[in-house]
């Protein structure tokens, strides 16, 4: 006779989410946050299901566990905290749940008029569930005494409305029965700490800071990273988190490009080169350029940077000038023509002739694989523990998640940033191999149809459980049109956008001073680009953003709901060229309105269609608008109040509350 075949995961697990590509990828969260979970449940018949989600941190051997509730069409959800850095694992755990299953089936009995002989066997039952519980004591006396009380001869009644007692369903609770436990498969989840999420980036070229570029033809001189430091108070004031360095190595000489621009393949003999044609007699990307200082003076930077409560983001750029050292020493690590010459990096219709680009087919593999982590393992030393990824998306990705993988094991504060304008499922991948964060399209997101669009996609799709996004309206390669044609208020405009949209956000230096003539008509290089020579600037301006910037980092320091972006919402006004966006957060806590112009040229106004159940207003009657830019308070009234905004003032930040 055949072996009876058990009953095994009785209960169907399904669409668990977080769960990237079947597993393949982990989710991503920040210590303090929660990681929520859903999944459908599933068994045959009428019986009731129940789950919880079981979570450990990266050193505990043992699962804790969070509940998970019932939402709609076996749905089930739930949430637990994170608290430290590093790989975390969780599964949903489901079984039937017997006693809230007959509880249902007695009172749909009672409420269809059954008799009481049938209502008396039910009772029988249920004090049957209670008995073979398994609940420790004490709390097995509230079990057994509710137990006998079912099986009693006290009045029907009375035994059928202590069903619902409220200690004897804390302790069911407490000690659920799990006869047909299922469990899910193990996923996982990588907990960054929280500036991987949340952050004011400002990119600066140190070697400005201080240069010297004299009007009478005599030699310039490059500024240094200890006159670069005595900028740093400036950017700590305006709120500031992260100083992001452009490479900071030797340049080469070969094909450098001059001070006109990346077509100028004739330069002076002071034309300092670009920065990305990195390496040369003085050394690699492990060396500081000599016109910057030394090591020591790198290291005072930072550590001048952390006193003001400001972090080093450094340049990783995986590529090299014809002069680097690796040239000669390793040129099997890059891929040679059939003339026997090495190819420049080119993007069509962009030449870098001052490039050479890294050959990831290379027989050498392993030897490239090792020296690539130990440059980047030198500045980890050196104190710097986030870097902003040069074109990873023209490196292999098993490079990436290799290279992310071994520095997490040993430094899980270190933070990515994938530097990828290019295709949407290339910069999606890059995050799923573990970039902590990505740049984004934001730049070119104009409309207000292309920002709601591009926003929700980002906060409401798959990609929120990976894909980090940070907002720049500007870089030194990316001056938009917008930019160019829309004078002072379009900087404002962008800047708001930028940081109130997004919780990490970053401008290029110069932003502050309004900076928008191109090189010509229809490109998007600055005209004397920093990349390619000194750029020394009068920060003391009167007209400067640095106040308004500064301002609006304050706000968004103040206020936990613009730490994220799942919190975003986006409410109805009646005009094109005003967007109307709310961020909340968790519990509908912390509202944050904002009305902000798109039109930098003309006033706008419109009337607001406010969803006040979002807000966690609704029912309120009069609200209190107390804008955080001017201080004005306003009284609104409902969902549809009157607003107008100038270029002067194309924004409201408003902090919501009852009146």
């Amino acid at each position: 006779m055949a072996e009876p075949i058990p009953l095994r995961d009785r209960v169907s697990i399904q669409a668990i989410d977080p769960r990237i590509e079947c597993g393949r990828f982990e989710a991503k969260s920040v210590v303090g946050d929660h990681v929520i979970v859903g999944a459908d449940l599933l068994r045959e018949g009428h019986e009731h299901l129940a789950a919880c989600i079981q979570h450990r941190g990266p050193d505990e051997r043992g699962w804790r566990e969070a509940p998970m509730e019932l939402d709609v069409n076996d749905r089930f959800y739930g949430a637990f905290p994170v608290d430290q850095m590093g790989r975390w694992e969780y599964r949903v755990l489901g079984w039937t749940d017997h006693w809230s299953t007959w509880v249902d089936r007695l009172d749909r009995k009672i409420a269809g008029g059954a008799p009481d002989p049938e209502l008396e066997r039910e009772l029988a039952d249920g004090a049957a569930l209670l008995r073979r519980r398994p609940v420790p004591t004490p709390a097995r006396q509230v079990v057994t005494d509710m137990a006998d009380h079912l099986a009693s001869e006290a009045p029907l009644g009375h035994r059928l409305s202590a069903v619902h007692d409220a200690r004897l369903e804390a302790v069911l609770a407490e000690h659920p029965e799990r006869l047909d436990a299922t469990a899910s498969e193990i996923l996982t989840v990588w907990v960054d700490r929280e500036r991987a999420v949340f952050g004011a980036w400002y990119e600066m070229f140190p070697r400005s800071e201080g240069a010297v570029v004299p009007d009478d033809g005599s030699p310039p001189r490059s500024g240094t990273l200890a006159t670069a430091a005595e900028r740093l108070p400036a950017i700590a004031a305006m709120g500031f988190d992260v100083v992001y360095l452009p490479p900071i190595h030797p340049i080469g000489h070969t094909n450098r490009k001059g001070r006109h621009g990346p077509h100028d393949l004739e330069p002076g003999p002071h034309d300092p080169g670009v920065p990305w044609a990195i390496g040369s007699e003085e050394g690699g990307h492990d060396a500081i350029h000599p016109d910057l200082g030394t090591v020591e003076d790198f290291e005072a930077f930072v550590a001048e940077a952390h006193r003001l409560g400001m972090e080093v983001a450094l340049d990783y750029a995986i590529q090299c000038s014809p002069d680097h050292p690796w040239v000669t020493e390793h040129p099997e690590w890059f891929r040679h023509r059939s003339d026997g010459t090495i190819a420049y990096a080119e993007n069509p219709p962009k030449k870098y002739q001052d490039i050479y680009p890294i050959d990831f087919d290379t027989p050498d593999l392993e030897g490239l694989y090792a020296e690539l982590e130990r440059v980047l393992r030198v500045w980890i030393d050196r104190g710097v523990r986030i870097f902003r990824v040069d074109n990873p998306h023209t490196k292999a990705l098993p490079f990436w998640e290799w290279l992310i993988e071994r520095v997490r094991a040993d430094h899980p504060d270190v933070i990515f940033l994938a530097e990828a304008f290019t295709r949407p499922k290339m910069m999606a991948t890059l995050a799923k191999l573990g970039f902590s964060q990505s740049y984004t399209y934001f730049a070119w997101r104009n409309s207000k149809q292309e920002l709601t669009e591009y926003v929700t996609e980002l906060a409401t799709t798959e990609l929120a459980h990976y894909y980090r996004p940070t907002f720049w309206p500007n870089t030194p390669d990316i001056l938009t049109a917008y930019l160019q044609h829309g004078g002072r208020p379009a900087f404002t405009i962008r800047l708001l956008l930028a940081a109130l949209l997004a919780p990490s956000y970053g401008i290029y230096a110069g932003y502050e001073l309004c900076e928008n003539t191109p090189l010509h008509e229809g490109s998007e290089e600055y005209l004397g680009s920093e990349k390619y020579f000194y750029r020394p600037r009068d920060w003391d301006r009167e007209d400067s953003l640095a106040p308004f910037i500064a301002q609006v980092n304050e706000i968004r320091n103040a206020h936990r709901s613009l730490r994220r972006l799942h919190g975003v919402w986006f409410h109805g006004i009646d005009n094109e060229a005003l967007l109307c966006f709310s961020k909340v957060a968790p519990g509908r806590t912390d509202p944050i309105l904002c009305v902000i112009s798109i039109d930098p040229h003309v006033a706008q106004e419109g009337t607001t269609d406010l969803d006040l159940w979002q807000l966690g207003l609704e029912g309120a009657g009069a609200l209190e608008a107390h804008d955080l830019l001017s201080g004005e308070r306003f009284v609104w009234h409902g969902p549809h109040n009157y607003v107008r905004l100038d270029p002067q003032r194309p924004g409201h930040v408003l902090a919501l509350t009852p009146r």
